[in-house]
């Protein structure tokens, strides 16, 4: 007798990815497993539910159909599986995490030391990202990024406490050009600035005034997307940079950088751990928020 659902998470994968190579990674098989049974789904259903060129992979008006009607069916299956499962199992897998590059502190080494050693048959899988993009397409468990940016349909969980950004500079930057007094007089100043990608505008620097937002499209004469760059280059004495304050805490003990402008730079919500609603969230993923959560 057949099996009526071989091959329908193969196809989910490809349908997703749109390319064979990445529905291969994912699944931890071979692309011409992949390949091979797409064809045997495709031949058991005498419907061609992907169009495949040599650059592209498109779903025909079948497959569309056929994604929308399997998916949802598909997931609560999956679900099913990995409740039995969690009945007698410890949380186990790969958990893949995008996490935001200034949020140092969420994931510091030693609590995710900890995290290891409470469940080591878990693996992570961290990527240190400032791209937005959408974490389930890109098959991502979960996301760490201020609470600002989650998108609203997210499940989000506060895991730190409230956060603030400052402007930095070397005592040796100050005694040669002075400190600014107050937000628009950055312009008269070197800036070391920060953006994600070549492509993009340096970020803008936000204050608050008598209770109203703004910010200043400072003039960067540096921009990179490296905060350990940034911290090298102010701590130097090469100009005045903008970041979390945590992240320039040690710099200002040792009084290799002073603060700058905090009057204009008041605390705002934190990190948030987040990840799409679903009707069951997997235990793996579970264990992580308590933990983040319980020391945020």
């Amino acid at each position: 007798m057949s099996d009526q659902f071989e091959g329908i998470s193969v196809f989910l994968a490809v349908a997703e990815a749109r390319n064979f190579r990445v529905a291969a990674e994912r699944l931890g098989v071979t692309r011409s497993a992949v390949s091979q049974a797409l064809q045997r789904l495709e031949d058991r259903l005498a419907v061609t539910l992907v169009q495949r060129t040599t650059r592209s992979v498109r779903l025909t008006e079948a497959g569309e159909l056929f994604q929308s009607l399997v998916k949802e069916p598909a997931d609560r299956v999956v679900e099913a599986i990995e409740a039995v499962r969690e009945v007698r199992a410890r949380p186990s897998g790969l958990l893949r995490i995008a996490v935001s590059s200034i949020a140092e502190r969420v994931i510091s080494g030693p609590l995710l030391a900890g995290f290891m050693a409470k469940y080591p048959e878990l693996h992570l899988d961290i990527t240190i990202t400032d791209g937005e993009f959408d974490i389930v397409e890109a098959g991502f468990d979960a996301g760490i990024r201020l609470g600002e940016v989650i998108e609203q349909d997210m499940v989000a969980v506060s895991v730190s406490s409230a956060q603030r950004q400052c402007a930095v500079a070397s005592p040796d930057y100050i005694a040669r050009r002075g400190a600014p007094q107050h937000p628009r007089d950055l312009v008269d100043h070197v800036c070391i600035g920060w953006r994600p990608r070549p492509d993009t505008a340096p970020y803008r620097w936000e204050f608050t005034e008598n209770g109203r937002d703004f910010d200043v499209a400072v003039d960067p004469d540096m921009t990179t997307n490296d905060m350990g760059m940034m911290l090298r280059m102010a701590s130097s004495g090469a100009g005045i940079t903008f970041g979390m304050v945590e992240t320039f805490a040690p710099y200002i003990a040792r009084g290799e950088l002073v603060p700058l402008l905090e009057s204009y730079c008041p605390p705002f919500d934190g990190f948030y751990i987040y990840y799409p609603r679903r009707h069951r969230q997997p235990q793996k993923l579970r264990v992580l928020v308590d933990h983040l959560s319980s020391r945020g």
